[in-house]
């Protein structure tokens, strides 16, 4: 069987890569499970060297990375090489801090000495997707690494490319050949990979259908998980926001990578009063973005990851309209040459509870508005969802929208006056049908090791 990587851009094949055996993917795993033995005797100063050295090569093979992304799910270059240096800064942060948050714990009680010490668990699968191949992967990696992890990683099969380039990476940083291993597979070798007793844990990003199977698995062999799932992430503009501000920074936040993100905006929900105002200045910012080759430099949205996708949104489009959504930008499929995946930037009006926009979540270039009576309307209409990863308020009222983010918005990030996004320093995670557990800061290091007491009489 083989794996191929597709160009989003006119479907033609980019390389097949022949898929892993079940033997292999065993002989795979117990390789970084006998590279981990020696690997989790090193100290911090020795993985904290090879982190910072997996940043400077990712630093020089910046350009190359980007392209490889943008032929494989259409990032545009620009976005490509924002997104590798951020995987660099990962590095640098745990690398930097990795130590402080790994340190034992001196808990002083009747003992002569008792401590808390945070020992490496073993290899983690990591089970990551496209529209991210590199962030998504080092958000993960670079934590586990400098607590002393060995890692494999199944990545989603049409970035296969950019799955062996990590690997490169991590090997040509001065890692342990085999401490870090791609699996080449299809979704239907998920289970027996998880079955495999070298498998200590498992973290997963993707979809909530693809989180509850792989919770279920893991749970009956009691190995933690970690997921970061769906959002369906609620933009509040309120009557004092910035009309102007709230506008650039929502159309920023629906149409990052294509809309094709966890944390992209997905709805807005507006009062009334200054709807129509918001939503003239809003569509002006998302006509204004330039839809085009990805290997072009000044190419603001490339196309979406595959054609299959493009089409399942466009009939989550027209089921909208259909139940009462109005669309009164782009929502139509452009006519172009070859088997492109490109999407039109569209807006729906006049979302309401029961059309599928208010409900479900929207994975691509398409703003759902909807109208709030108030400020209580607005943060019950936010929170009517069965997700809560991130969320957004604008307002100049500083002190009620910290209340609103604060103790209101039910989601694991809350952010004021801009969009959601993530950062190395700051944990990251959802609730509900988002998903459980956090990534990155010092939470995200600390998901999977062994937080072992240590008792001295």
């Amino acid at each position: 069987m083989s794996i191929s990587s597709i160009n989003p851009v006119n479907g033609s094949i980019i390389k097949n890569y022949q898929e892993h055996t079940e033997n292999a993917i065993d002989q795979k795993i117990d390789q970084v499970h006998q590279a981990w033995l020696s690997y989790r005797e090193t100290d911090f100063q020795t993985r904290s060297r090879m982190l910072l050295q997996v940043s400077k090569i990712l630093n020089e093979r910046k350009d190359q990375l980007a392209e490889l992304m943008a032929l494989e799910m259409g990032k545009p270059l620009k976005a490509g090489v924002s997104e590798i240096l951020k995987c660099a800064s990962v590095c640098e942060y745990y690398a930097k801090n990795g130590a402080e948050f790994l340190a034992d714990q001196i808990i002083s009680i009747s003992a002569s000495k008792s401590y808390v010490s945070f020992q490496p668990v073993g290899v983690v699968l990591a089970i990551m997707p496209w529209n991210f191949p590199f962030w998504q992967v080092f958000r993960f990696l670079a934590p586990a690494l400098m607590a002393g992890n060995g890692g494999v990683l199944k990545h989603s099969s049409g970035v296969t490319g950019c799955a062996l380039e990590i690997e490169k990476v991590i090997e040509d940083a001065g890692f342990p050949k085999d401490i870090f291993k791609t699996l080449i597979c299809s979704s239907k070798a998920i289970s027996t990979v998880i079955e495999n007793p070298h498998i200590k844990a498992v973290t997963l990003t993707g979809s909530t259908e693809a989180g509850k199977k792989v919770a279920e698995q893991a749970g009956k062999l009691i190995k933690k998980t970690v997921l970061e799932l769906g959002g369906s992430d609620p933009y509040i503009i309120l009557e004092d926001a910035d009309l102007e501000k709230a506008a650039k920074v929502c159309a920023e936040a629906r149409l990052i990578n294509n809309g094709q993100s966890c944390i992209a905006a997905k709805r807005f929900i507006v009062i009334a009063s200054v709807e129509e105002k918001f939503t003239q200045l809003f569509k002006a910012e998302m006509e204004s973005k330039k839809t085009g080759d990805p290997l072009k430099s000044d190419t603001d949205l490339g196309p979406m990851a595959r054609a299959e996708l493009r089409d399942e949104l466009h009939q989550q489009v027209l089921k909208s309209i259909e139940q009462g959504a109005e669309c009164i930008l782009g929502g139509k499929i452009p006519v172009m040459d070859g088997k492109h995946a490109y999407y039109q930037p569209t807006i729906l009006n006049n979302v309401k509870k029961g059309v599928l926009a208010y409900d479900e979540e929207i994975f691509g270039p398409v703003a759902a508005i909807i109208t709030a009576k108030d400020t209580d309307d607005a943060i019950y209409i936010a929170n009517d969802t069965n997700f809560g990863l991130g969320a957004a308020v604008f307002t100049e009222n500083a002190a009620l929208a910290e209340d609103i983010a604060r103790n209101k918005l039910a989601a694991g990030s809350c952010f004021v006056n801009e969009g959601v996004k993530s950062d190395a320093a700051l944990p990251f995670g959802g609730i509900n049908q988002s998903g459980y557990g956090r990534e990155l800061s010092m939470f995200g290091i600390h998901e999977f090791v062994n937080i072992k007491t240590v008792y001295i009489k």
